[in-house]
Formats: C-alpha cells, structure tokens, sequence
C-alpha cells in the first residue's frame, strides 16, 4: 500500500469514528429529553417531593431565640420607672423593663455611687454558688411577682456567667454607670413586679411588651 492510500484509509477511519461518536451523543441527548419530558408530565397521583415538608421541619428545629449577653444599648435616662435609694447611699434608675418575645425580660437603667472614695459592689453578685465567679455584677438581681407568689432569678450560661452587666473597676465617687439584667419572663398576665437585689430597697415596675 502507498503512503497516499494509507494516508486515505486513515482519513475514512477517523471519519467513521467521528460519525459513531455523534450518533451517540444524539442518542444520550434524546433519552435525556425522554426522561425530563416524563419526569415533568407525571399526573397529580404520583409522588411529589416533600420540598414543604422538609422546610417546615427544618424551621422547627431552629433552637427559639436566646438572650444576648452583650449589653444592648443604654436607655434613655427621660424614662424613670422607679428609683431606689439604699445600702451606702447607692441609687438605682430603672429605665426600661421589655418582655422580649424570645421569653425573656430585659431589665435596665443606671447605678450610681453616691458614698465617698471607690465602691466596689461585690454583694450584689448574690449568694448562689453557681454565680460565685461573677465578681461585681447584677448577678444577685430577681423580679419577684407578689401576686403569683414567684420569684424569677438572673439567667446564666452553663458556665455560670450571667446575662447581666458586670461593674469592672468598681465605682468612683460620684460615678453613675448603666446596666442591664435579664430575667426569664413571668406569664403575660404579669406586669407588675418588683425589682431587687442586695440591701437595696425593691423598685416596682411595669414591664411592658416588646416588638
């Protein structure tokens, strides 16, 4: 055979090659279609994907919404729910007491050192053990529901840390700082409470509704 008939031959090869490899592309492309077109034609009997299901499903296992422990934004001072004077001539202001809808209550306001030289507020972290490691803080806080005889602690973390302010250096003379504190919320039917901690006097308030 010649180099021109080999050449020839090699040439009506590579074309029957590539005319198998298109009729069984067109082949793959039509079963593909076949599948979709009936795939997407099925009547209202057969099973549909549970696309709805799942969603839902998945939205119930969202965990309900927890309070913040970062300390949210001080409230305006124009707004005094109550204001208590006791200890070591220490005040407190309450400015805000909301019922988040995450179940929760957010009480808070302003301290303020009215005793000579720095005042560091130990006692007021309360008596549990479990809150021992919060130092200075509203850890000892409670709202106490006179009415349904109930009295609703400070919420903490696993650890034991509280969802409350901590007062890190204490107070200077003179010296007012916010706060807040965040209680577990008492029923609906509950809106009058008394605000408590340490020797402090108790401050009655009213909690309203948040959005």
């Amino acid at each position: 055979m010649s180099e021109r008939q080999a050449k020839e031959e090699l040439l009506m090869s590579m074309r029957r090659t590539m005319k198998a490899r298109r009729a069984w592309t067109a082949v793959a492309i039509t079963t593909g279609l076949g599948f979709a077109v009936a795939g997407c034609g099925g009547d209202d009997g057969g099973d549909k994907p549970k696309t709805a299901g799942s969603s839902a499903s998945a939205t119930a296992k969202q965990p309900e919404q927890q309070p913040k422990e970062d300390a949210p934004q001080s409230p305006s001072s124009n707004t005094v729910l109550a204001e208590v004077k006791g200890g070591d001539n220490h005040t407190i202001t309450i400015n805000s007491a909301v019922r988040d809808v995450g179940g929760f209550v957010t009480v808070s306001g302003q301290v303020k050192n009215g005793r000579d030289g720095l005042w560091n507020p130990t006692t007021w972290s309360g008596g549990e053990k479990e809150l021992n490691g919060n130092g200075a803080s509203m850890a000892g806080a409670s709202l106490v529901d006179k009415t349904g005889k109930k009295k609703y602690l400070v919420l903490r973390d696993t650890d034991g840390r509280c969802l409350c302010t901590k007062f890190t250096g204490g107070f200077k003379r003179g010296e007012e700082k916010a706060f807040f504190v965040q209680f577990p919320a008492p029923p609906a039917s509950a809106n009058k409470l008394d605000f408590q901690i340490a020797d402090m006097p108790p401050a009655s308030i009213e909690i309203s509704e948040g959005e």
